[in-house]
């Protein structure tokens, strides 16, 4: 039993984005289509431990839900008109689709699922959370551990993200034209977004929650395959997978944060580094975009066999390619630290200090003021700014980080 659960589970992981894609292209409805992936869902669990697992349990899946859309639609009077076309593609899908129509199609709904449930008529972390259950498989428990928020709080938000989306009409289909390029970029922010969370977790108790990196690089690699020609999916990809080969090296035997240049590079996943660097390159081929960039600039980190050896003047120049594509207060705290291991400690201050107003609580500013302070020999100050930076993550691993670097001066 235990086995055939786990089985169903891992099925679920694997299919549930195409099995919901699929639904919903048919039904036009992404909260019924969860739904209705949902009760086949129950019925493996039901049956497999009976029957075993079949051989394709992704078919078997969504064969037993489209019947089940069938049955549903016959009981909804207002669907009526719908029913004898769903029957018939139905019949059609599962006697007579070739597999390589049947690919292409189930590539089209997984990529229209993604801008449904990144589309802008939802708060960011309606999104986020969304774009877990219904791409990620993830469960409401689940993506409220990922989060550490309750998991009433994260329920609550797919089901107002699932009512807006039908209140508001909003077509599961792939943008085109002037709409596509707005709606890529909220797509990849959003799986930006959960691979940052899960990279440097902004509270609790663990400094990174891998899982939720593996998940936003899945979703990354599907995007940049099912869309070719974006160079900003391929950009991401590129920047997510030089990011996660440093997932070991990240921490140490104690499991406490160690920075980038303290890291030892021979744990850095060489297979990451080689798909992270192929991305790119594809990236450049069709023009880089700010996604694009950061992944140059992670690839300068990737390139160089020991921290000495990094190019910062190319980081440098990187960063002001950055700051003049997609402008931030962010971009420019990242591109002074890079003009300091560049060009020195005073130069850089300078620049983080008239970044003061735009990130007033944001931690990691005071955290570079103090590595400039310390080189620049104000040891006091640093201390003070370490402290500072201590009290404005929620982190407890970072607190500890900081704190730790503040007494080491």
């Amino acid at each position: 039993m235990t086995s055939s659960r786990e089985a169903v589970e891992a099925v679920w992981r694997i299919e549930s984005a195409r099995l919901i894609g699929g639904l919903a292209r048919m039904v036009r409805d992404v909260g019924v289509a969860e739904d209705l992936a949902q009760d086949a869902l129950v019925a493996a669990l039901e049956t497999w431990p009976r029957t075993g697992v079949p051989d394709n349990p992704g078919a078997w899946l969504m064969a037993t839900a489209k019947h089940r859309a069938i049955d549903l639609m016959r009981r909804n009077q207002r669907l009526q008109s719908k029913q004898e076309e769903l029957a018939w593609e139905l019949g059609v899908q599962l006697a007579m689709a070739r597999p390589a129509a049947l690919g292409e199609e189930i590539g089209d709904d997984v990529l229209a699922l993604m801008f449904t449930c990144c589309h802008p008529v939802l708060k960011v972390e309606a999104r986020v959370a969304l774009t877990l259950r219904m791409l990620g498989g993830l469960s409401t428990p689940a993506i409220a551990r990922a989060f550490l928020v309750p998991e009433a709080t994260v329920a609550q938000r797919i089901v107002r993200a699932k009512r807006a989306l039908a209140d508001e009409h909003v077509p599961f289909a792939v943008p085109s034209g002037e709409a596509l390029q707005p709606r890529l970029a909220s797509v990849l922010e959003v799986v930006y977004l959960i691979f940052n969370e899960g990279y440097t977790a902004s509270a609790g108790e663990d400094w990174m929650r891998p899982d939720l990196c593996e998940d936003a690089l899945r979703l990354a690699r599907i995007l940049a395959r099912l869309a070719p020609q974006a160079s900003e999916a391929h950009g991401l990809v590129a920047l997510l997978e030089i990011q996660a080969s440093r997932t070991a090296a990240r921490t140490d035997r104690a499991g406490r944060p160690v920075l980038l240049l303290d890291q030892d590079r021979r744990r850095w996943d060489p297979l990451l580094i080689r798909r992270g660097l192929a991305a790119l390159a594809r990236a450049e081929a069709l023009g880089l975009g700010p996604y694009g960039l950061q992944a140059a600039i992670a690839a300068c980190h990737a390139r160089a066999r020991r921290a000495e050896d990094t190019d910062w003047y190319r980081i440098t120049a990187l960063y002001e390619q950055l700051a003049r594509r997609s402008p931030s207060p962010v971009v420019e705290l990242n591109r002074a630290v890079a003009i300091g291991m560049a060009f020195g400690p005073q130069a850089a201050l300078a620049h983080v200090d008239q970044l003061q107003d735009a990130l007033p609580g944001y931690h990691l500013l005071p955290s570079v003021r103090a590595d400039l302070l310390a080189k620049l020999g104000r040891t006091e100050e640093a201390r003070a700014e370490l402290e500072r930076a201590a009290t404005l993550t929620g982190n407890a691993a970072e607190q500890r980080l900081l704190r730790a670097r503040a007494a080491a001066l």
